[in-house]
């Protein structure tokens, strides 16, 4: 339990009593990665119902938006921004991994966030006027299983690092588990359409990670922060190219 305790005080805002997390706590976390997910999407769909009681659907989604950010601790937006910088920096690999490491956010960085919050603000308020306010609870599960799969199959940076050490305590059956748990409950709340969204939001993640590592050679905690941001804004979108098309 302290090693889910671990995720959840790292990836969330959630108050908890303190307790003392070990390194060994703190390395057999990423497995939970999901939970916390679920965790948080699960704040996040009580609150969507919870708030169009009181708000129109435009107030209700920049609300939502609002506290997807603040439960989180906007820890996966940071690395989100340095990825931009990085890349959109157009440098050499040991430039681009340096530009990462700068905390100060340049340009690329911002317009980066801009338009990922705007992004996710405009999908989340089409998917409640669509009465998909569902995916708000799958898709922080689906980033961050998505998570761990590029932190199981793609190395880390080789030393330093707040990631070091998380893919030691993964193996196949632990992927496979938290696989058939996101998958299962997707297709229990969403029928089949719930298959579809997580195989394509899932191919679209892969794309971002094979594109950071035939660049970089590796993955960073930035890269990981990315990659969950990127994750659940792909997965609102293609659900709603879903509802579209039905």
């Amino acid at each position: 339990m302290k090693a889910f305790f671990a995720a959840l005080m790292f990836m969330s805002r959630i108050p908890l009593p303190q307790m003392n997390i070990s390194k060994t706590d703190w390395h057999k976390s990423a497995r939970y990665f999901p939970l916390v997910g679920l965790v948080i999407g699960g704040v996040l769909y009580l609150a969507a119902i919870t708030l169009e009681q009181f708000f129109p659907t435009t107030i209700t989604a920049f609300l939502l938006v609002l506290l997807w950010i603040w439960i989180t601790g906007g820890l996966h937006i940071d690395g989100w921004m340095d990825l931009a910088d990085g890349f959109g920096s157009n440098k050499s690999r040991e430039q681009i991994l340096e530009i990462m490491k700068d905390s100060r956010v340049g340009a690329m960085g911002v317009i980066a966030a801009i338009c990922l919050i705007g992004g996710k603000w405009i999908a989340v308020y089409e998917l409640l006027h669509q009465e998909g306010a569902v995916i708000l609870l799958l898709s922080p599960i689906l980033a961050r299983f998505l998570l761990i799969s590029a932190i199981y199959f793609f190395p880390y940076r080789n030393q330093g690092g707040i990631g070091e050490g998380l893919r030691v305590n993964l193996s196949w059956l632990i992927i496979f588990l938290n696989f058939v748990f996101i998958l299962s409950l997707s297709y229990y709340l969403i029928s089949m359409d719930g298959v579809i969204w997580l195989f394509i939001t899932a191919i679209f993640s892969g794309l971002l990670v094979v594109t950071i590592f035939k660049k970089l050679g590796m993955l960073t905690g930035d890269c990981y922060g990315a990659l969950v941001e990127w994750s659940e804004a792909v997965s609102l979108f293609v659900a709603l190219a879903l509802w579209g098309l039905m």
